[in-house]
């Protein structure tokens, strides 16, 4: 099995973090088979990619502008049976790349993801914010499994499929994940969440699997643990899920978030109210945080919704 592992980077003042990330891809026990890195439209970016790792390979997006075209580039540059995909913020441990191809030996697995842990800038989780939220900053979140389990999608930054179903899917849409206005990325997401459902609903018995021991930890900026940003996370995490909706369907589009939604934030609340009973007042901020982010969230996803069916973009 051979593994093309795949770095989209889009500025130069992540120098320092591309430059951790793929050494984490060097110092991986297993090898990967290559390492691309894809360049969304910065020139003076990619000349210094492409002197500073000369056997990488380092090319520049083909497709729209933004990470669903930058993942679609790589996956069409990769020669790999699997592409494997690294946030350009992120560092992987030296078993990462094992642990996600042992979870291809079953033929029906399609896709791979792993665990992320949040490195924050700060040193430490901010006392309000509740570990269930914690895919605003692209990590795993209370209420995933704890164990190698099949789930519904797994998360961009840290996740593995088989080549040939990319194409076959027609890859990631643009307009629903990641993109840059200005110098500024909007906090959108979702690409992944409605390719591998995109990707389920064209191979019936398709396998996405959670694989705990492929663990990466992806940095957390000083800017993205503020509660401002949270809350626009949350909205626009919102406007996303509406897009998705639109491609796959409520049933399938939802169906995670309703039960997130239903088990485990109030469950999260709850806990929150119970810790500030016990003395540690920051649980309420927890629980509180809980409720606005749910919120927020709907929100988003209720604008989304009336854009898309007045036709506005």
């Amino acid at each position: 099995m051979k593994t093309s592992v795949v770095i989209c980077v889009y500025t130069e003042e992540r120098w320092e973090d591309i430059r951790e990330a793929v050494a984490s891809v060097e110092r991986q026990r297993r090898k990967p088979h290559e390492l691309i890195l894809v360049v969304d439209y910065n020139p003076d970016l990619h000349l210094m990619l492409k002197r500073e790792y000369p056997n990488a390979i380092v090319v520049e997006n083909t497709h729209e502008k933004g990470l669903s075209g930058g993942k679609n580039t790589g996956a069409a540059t990769a020669s790999g049976d699997i592409v494997a995909y690294l946030d350009d913020d992120a560092v992987a441990e030296p078993g990462w790349l094992e642990a996600l191809e042992e979870g291809f030996q079953d033929p029906a697995v399609v896709g791979v993801g792993g665990l992320t842990r949040p490195l924050w800038a700060t040193g430490r989780r901010p006392r309000w914010f509740p570990r269930e939220f914690d895919w605003t900053v692209g990590c795993t979140y209370e209420g995933m499994p704890t164990v190698r389990a099949p789930i519904r999608n797994v998360m961009g930054g840290n996740a593995a499929f088989r080549r040939e179903v990319v194409a076959d899917t027609g890859g990631f849409h643009t307009g629903i994940g990641r993109s840059v206005q200005g110098r500024k990325p909007r906090p959108l997401g979702c690409e992944e969440t409605e390719f591998c459902i995109r990707l389920s609903q064209r191979m019936p018995g398709a396998v996405m699997m959670f694989e705990p021991e492929a663990v990466i930890g992806h940095k957390v900026s000083a800017a993205r643990a503020r509660f401002s940003y949270f809350r626009s996370r949350c909205y626009a995490e919102g406007l996303s899920k509406a897009l998705v909706t639109q491609s796959v369907g409520a049933g399938d589009g939802l169906a995670s978030e309703r039960a997130h939604a239903l088990k485990a934030l109030p469950l999260g609340a709850l806990r929150g109210v119970g810790e500030a009973l016990r003395g540690d007042v920051s649980g309420l901020g927890r629980a509180a945080a809980i409720v606005v982010g749910l919120a927020w969230t709907t929100w988003g996803y209720v604008v989304g919704s009336l854009r898309l069916k007045l036709g506005q973009s």
